[in-house]
């Protein structure tokens, strides 16, 4: 699903043939060999990329950008050694769409593969070259042949033809078949799978510093818990045991802090490990992982509301204490190791909750969450360890201790739900309809804000004598927020909110609904709209041939929204863009529209299954859906919207997250003028 960034819309490579009258080709290729040895030898790929173009890497990533695929012909006459090697450093990028960071080329690379020459005769390498190449306004596939003529080697001992072509039908193999296996077991990313070309460095640098300060947060947050606050005078009692010079002394309280992060770290680099991008979709839309992730929140909940304690076994933070009146920096690294895991009854619950934030697929995200906090969560053990006479003005851990440890359980009850949300919808459960989801976080937070004023306790809390200034203000934003959220119950759209929300259509009253017009409701019985429904009260279909019989009967072009039930930038459109009355009259007016989901899990009849391009039977909705997105125009991300006739011709470029009501509305009344004139 789209992540909240404004990228460039790719452009349908066969609409750019059409409108320029010509086939793009942004890369050339240029090829040349060179002699390692008698019998090895260098084949040399040379790209010269135009300018503004990018190139991207042969790294195949799920739902991102197309690989690059170097697929060599069978040749009796060569062994490959190793893989296609990329001798230019490609550019790193996150792609917020896709939150992948994906690697690309600009201006030149080059490309190597070492081929071992089994025979004496010249002989001449072919094969072909298949990847993407995107500018700031397209994305275009690229194909093309390659061929390289060797002559000169001198293999140490000739094969015959019949032991030549046993010695080297395997390893010739290699060739298109792996290369083609690669993408297709690491993503199965169709050919045809293009995506945008975004503004790399500036959005790389925006996401991953926000989702670095957020996990630094989180760090202070774990730092004020009962079970972390209290260890601080009990570790720096630790460097206050002399047994070298000051410097040596400062040497390991710095070890020490650096310790921690590294034993943090390490775990955010094995979630990246095990979780890798291939879990990425199965995390976002499947339901097990929502409804697992939904009880682990409710269960840290729980915990930290004081039903029970969230402990390891005693033998491993027995063992590792031992560890740690040994000398040397041994020491300082247990006494972290053992400061992790005795505390870990209260950060588990903020490092899972950080880790399953960053477990999309996305290999640095978590690398970044544990080291954002772990930084924040080592400055004061580490600051204390230098400066251990700073204890004195320290304050006393107490009953305000308990109270930041039952904020934090609130927080985890209100986000539990938004995975619940996810299942729900998706499988069309029918339990957490908008109004629901709303009642449960005005009901959490409006308790949250009691305990707050000290009207609610729990076991073990103190009695609040007195109510601070930062409870009180704290408690001013909670019951804020309560009123904020209380008008949509009635159908207001919430657009601070809306991505966290289930869509506005799941609302039984929802008084917003009068403002669609009346146009276009006599649409009979609708296929699918017993489980799927349009926001803001319109009407449409659900299903591509419906749409096209209805577009020609009426005269109206089709309003095409590529959409998930997962989608969070799709719950943000329809919350702030499409609530603009310009945009719903449009909508209702003067399109027909279509509402594609792409991560719908209905199994469809056996009559209705289809085939894609790769032998590939759909069986459900949503995977439909998504491949004709992907097969038809080039792209995989939602919210995408198309602008189409009845017989898919395409009126307008499609167009993707947009917030500004304005720019949808000109798009809207363009693509109905482009329909008018091609009547």
């Amino acid at each position: 699903m789209a992540k909240r960034t404004l990228l460039t819309i790719a452009t349908l490579f066969l609409v750019t043939s059409f409108a320029f009258g010509q086939l793009t080709d942004p890369v050339s290729w240029s090829f040349k060999t060179k002699k390692v040895s008698a019998d090895e030898f260098e084949l040399i790929f040379n790209a010269r990329i135009d300018d503004g173009w990018h190139l991207y890497s042969q790294e195949p990533l799920k739902d991102g950008p197309l690989p690059l695929v170097f697929s060599f012909d069978k040749n009796p006459g060569i062994q490959l050694i190793g893989k296609v090697v990329e001798k230019t450093k490609p550019t790193k990028a996150f792609d917020e769409m896709f939150g992948l960071t994906v690697k690309y080329f600009s201006d030149e690379a080059t490309f190597v593969q070492k081929v071992k020459v089994l025979t004496d005769k010249p002989i001449t390498v072919k094969g072909t070259i298949e990847g993407q190449g995107c500018n700031e306004g397209s994305c275009v596939p690229l194909e093309g042949d390659f061929s390289f003529k060797i002559t000169g080697a001198t293999p140490a001992k000739p094969l015959s033809d019949q032991a030549l072509a046993a010695a080297t039908d395997t390893a010739s193999a290699i060739s298109a078949d792996t290369a083609k296996a690669t993408v297709a077991t690491a993503s199965t990313i169709s050919k045809e799978e293009l995506v945008k070309a975004a503004e790399p460095t500036k959005e790389q640098g925006k996401s991953l510093l926000a989702f670095f300060f957020g996990a630094f947060l989180a760090g202070l947050a774990a730092i004020l818990t009962p079970c972390v606050f209290p260890m601080i005078p009990m570790t720096v009692s630790f460097f206050m045991k002399k047994d070298g010079s000051k410097k040596t002394e400062h040497g390991k309280a710095i070890f020490f802090g650096f310790s921690i992060i590294f034993i943090y770290t390490v775990i955010g680099t094995l979630v990246s490990v095990i979780f890798g991008a291939d879990f990425a979709n199965f995390i976002s839309t499947h339901w097990l992982p929502n409804i697992l992730f939904f009880v682990i929140f409710m269960v840290f909940a729980f915990s930290f509301f004081g039903m029970f304690e969230i402990t390891l076994p005693s033998w491993m933070v027995n063992k590792t204490d031992a560890q740690v009146d040994k000398g040397g920096l041994g020491g300082p690294f247990f006494m972290a190791l053992t400061l992790v895991l005795v505390s870990f009854s209260c950060t588990g619950p903020i490092v899972g909750s950080v880790l399953v934030q960053s477990m999309g697929g996305e290999v640095i995200l978590p690398i970044v969450a544990m080291l954002g906090f772990s930084l924040a969560f080592a400055i004061p053990f580490t600051v204390f360890a230098l400066f251990p006479s700073l204890m004195n003005s320290m304050p006393k851990s107490g009953g305000w201790l308990n109270s930041v440890k039952v904020i934090l359980g609130f927080l985890e009850v209100a986000f539990a739900f938004k995975f619940l949300s996810i299942a729900d919808q998706t499988y069309h459960w029918g339990i957490l309809d908008r109004e629901i989801y709303l009642s449960i976080w005005i009901t959490t937070f409006t308790l949250m804000g009691f305990y707050l004023l000290g009207k609610l306790k729990f076991s073990h809390d103190s009695d609040v004598e007195h109510l601070s200034v930062p409870r009180l203000m704290m408690a001013l934003v909670t019951f804020s927020f309560v009123v904020y959220m209380i008008p949509g119950l009635w159908g207001a759209p919430l657009s601070g909110i809306s991505g966290y929300l289930p869509p506005q259509s799941s609302q039984d009253f929802d008084v917003s609904r009068g403002v669609a017009t009346s146009a276009n409701t006599d649409l009979g019985k609708v296929k699918h709209g017993e489980f799927l429904h349009l926001p803001h009260g319109l009407k449409g279909f659900f299903d591509l041939k419906e749409a096209k019989e209805y577009s020609k009967k009426v005269g109206k072009p089709i309003f095409i929204d590529f959409t998930g039930h997962g989608c969070v930038n799709c719950r943000e459109m329809e919350a702030r863009v499409w609530s603009d009355p310009r945009v719903l009259k449009l909508l209702q007016e003067e399109y027909v529209i279509l509402a594609l989901y792409v991560d719908d899990k209905t199994e469809l009849p056996e009559s209705e299954w289809k085939t894609n391009a790769k032998g590939k039977v759909l069986k459900t909705l949503g995977k439909i859906n998504a491949d004709y997105q992907i097969s038809k125009f080039n792209v995989n991300a939602q919210p995408y919207y198309v602008l189409m006739d009845d017989n898919e011709n395409l009126l307008l470029t499609p167009k993707a997250y947009d917030l500004n009501p304005d720019n949808f509305v000109d798009y809207l009344k363009k693509g109905v003028e482009a329909y008018k004139s091609k009547e």
